[in-house]
């Protein structure tokens, strides 16, 4: 079995979305510390040809909580029109805002929640078939250990031969720590996935939202698949 482990994020890259397909199963990571600034509340967006941040604000975020103790401030309608504005004249449009839609209509008043249903709601859209469960639900019994001895231990658990981690990782990980346990740990690196964003210069690594909106769902099939493992 392979193995994934992340933050839940609010609609994020497609590197993210890599990372889901690539496993069989993906365990959000939803009772550690909440990082502030990070993307878990947020993502890009392009709007009049720049990048521009969607928030989804948050009450008494801090990293003193956890990120499924964090609670939503509910200024959706404000997103919904945002998207709207910025997409409405994009290529896929007419496809894609009921998912959209669908997910900024999702009733909770937890972050945590909003941002995995952007997650599962979109794979589900790419026909991306990775099973889906949640640390503080699923693997609670291991939430006294600490940065990679976690990870190891929902791996066993799992009976995963192979943990994949993103990119970014790569200085906090150490395969041999891993491989000690039997465990093959690689790291997910995203291709350079360029497409046409109206008559715009091309912005990279924005929400997968706009990859969405300027691609059909075959061409990001494609996509999903263009990484590489290091």
């Amino acid at each position: 079995m392979k193995l994934a482990i992340m933050q839940p994020y609010f609609f994020p890259y497609i590197g993210y979305f890599q990372l889901a397909k690539a496993v069989d199963k993906f365990v959000f990571y939803d009772d550690v510390g909440y990082i502030k600034n990070g993307w878990i509340n947020r993502n890009r967006i392009l709007i009049n040809g720049e990048a521009h941040y969607i928030t989804v604000y948050l009450k008494g975020a801090s990293a003193s909580k956890l990120i499924n103790e964090v609670e939503l401030i509910d200024n959706r309608s404000k997103l919904r029109k945002t998207i709207l504005n910025a997409y409405c004249k994009a290529p896929y449009f007419k496809k894609v805002w009921p998912l959209i839609e669908k997910i900024l209509e999702f009733e909770t008043d937890k972050i945590s929640e909003l941002a995995e249903y952007s997650v599962i709601q979109t794979c589900n859209y790419f026909r991306v078939d990775t099973k889906f469960e949640f640390s503080s639900k699923d693997y609670g019994q291991s939430a006294d250990l600490k940065k990679e001895r976690r990870l190891i231990a929902i791996c066993n658990i799992n009976g995963a031969q192979e943990y994949i981690n993103p990119i970014g990782g790569i200085g906090l990980y150490d395969k041999k720590t891993f491989m000690d346990e039997q465990i093959s740990l690689s790291f997910l690196k995203t291709g350079s996935v360029v497409y046409n964003q109206f008559d715009n210069p091309f912005i990279g690594n924005l929400s997968i939202v706009d990859v969405m909106m300027f691609n059909s769902r075959y061409e990001i099939s494609k996509m999903l698949d263009f990484y590489v493992l290091e």
